[in-house]
């Protein structure tokens, strides 16, 4: 099995923006290379993008060839070459379509990129806030270690009793425990975060979390969000092309022109001409201009219900990291880290038994593990706000 081992330096953020950090943006490009979801994706969208240019393209050429013999030995020679072609105002149209929903389809594209990255970046959160809770326990087992040192040599010196040696062990297996949770937790990700980059091998060990900006107004951030974001453009871009494709279909009701070359005639009086012909579209046309505008409304009315879960999103995307920012300026770490130290010096000075150590030290580390959930969601949530930025 391949070692990996991942590896995450984070940068401030730019005003203004969400800026990734170098790290994660070195692992996003590296997904956005190797994975089979984009790659099929960025293949499908170049098969789309030449079915529509191939039905701009002129009609096949046609020829006839027959040759007659009569009764008195001669032969009647009949030859021709055509090419049918609509008129061609019909091709700048369908033109202009092509290159509109061939856009459409980039940002198609575009929306599947970012939320596979966006998804990525969720798991290099996680792996963060894993790591972060693996340093936590293994301080704790190292504390928890040295207590059972002490509480065992003070059982031998007659200093205390075997329900706190007791204690000590119990509280090092269960911490034990949750070691090898979390480890299966960072592992799980870590698959998921290798699966996505193609089974490609990847770096990462970091324990910090990137330093976000201060939240702007809603105002300022509904503005900024909405105005980039691909789900919304690709919308926007679908209904753009509809509108183009009434008129192509308006346009089909244009003759269909032919031109050619004959010849003709018997063996040694042949004839040259020329073959002009208009094929009027009576029947093929018949409803594709009703079709188009059902589909022109169908895009108007997708643009409209994207735009107002994009705004709905932003608003509660909003809310959330409001919340979650309000709720992590409570937690004090260094506080916590302080207290975790007297609480240890008391132990060891006898001021405090070990039941007592416990109960007040679970307390904090609870506190310190809601605030690298709490840490994690805030920083996922802002993520997902900007996610058209990755």
């Amino acid at each position: 099995m391949k070692k990996i081992i991942l590896t995450v330096a984070f940068c401030g953020m730019t005003a203004g923006a969400f800026a990734q950090s170098e790290s994660i943006e070195r692992i996003l490009q590296s997904i956005e290379q190797n994975n089979r979801e984009l790659q099929a994706g960025a293949q499908n969208t170049e098969a789309e993008k030449f079915e529509v240019k191939a039905e701009n393209n002129l009609e096949n050429p046609g020829a006839e060839y027959s040759r007659k013999f009569g009764e008195n030995g001669g032969a009647e020679v009949e030859m021709s070459v055509t090419q049918s072609f609509d008129f061609p105002l019909l091709y700048a149209s369908r033109n202009a379509y092509g290159k509109l929903q061939g856009r459409a389809l980039d940002l198609q594209q575009a929306v599947l990129r970012r939320d596979v990255l966006l998804r990525a970046k969720e798991l290099c959160l996680d792996l963060i806030a894993l790591n972060k809770m693996k340093a936590l326990y293994e301080q704790r087992i190292k504390n928890v270690s040295q207590m059972e040192h002490l509480y065992e040599k003070r059982l031998k010196e007659g200093d205390a009793n075997i329900l706190e040696v007791n204690k000590v062990k119990m509280e090092l297996m269960n911490l034990n425990a949750d070691v090898a949770e979390n480890n299966a937790a960072h592992r799980t990700a870590l698959q998921e975060l290798l699966a996505m980059n193609g089974n490609m091998p990847l770096e990462f060990t970091e324990t910090s979390f990137p330093v976000l900006p201060a939240l702007k107004s809603l105002a300022e951030v509904s503005s900024e969000v909405a105005g980039t974001d691909y789900e919304l453009r690709s919308a926007q871009a679908g209904t753009e092309a509809a509108r183009k494709l009434v008129t192509v279909n308006k346009q089909g009701w244009l003759p269909q022109l032919e031109v050619g070359y004959c010849r003709e005639g018997a063996t040694g009086d042949m004839a040259n001409g020329f073959i002009v012909g208009v094929s009027i579209p009576v029947f093929n046309n018949r409803n594709k201009v009703k079709a188009a505008r059902a589909r022109q409304l169908s895009a108007e009315l997708t643009q409209e219900q994207v735009n107002m879960k994009v705004q709905a999103d932003i608003q509660s995307l909003y809310n959330e990291v409001s919340q979650l920012g309000d709720a992590l300026k409570l937690y004090d770490a260094a506080l916590m880290e302080r207290t975790l130290d007297a609480l240890m010096q008391a132990v060891e000075a006898g001021q405090i038994s070990v039941l007592d150590y416990f109960t007040e030290a679970e307390a904090i580390y609870q506190n310190q593990e809601k605030m690298v959930n709490l840490e994690n969601s805030y920083q996922k949530a802002m993520a997902r706000l900007y996610k058209n930025s990755l």
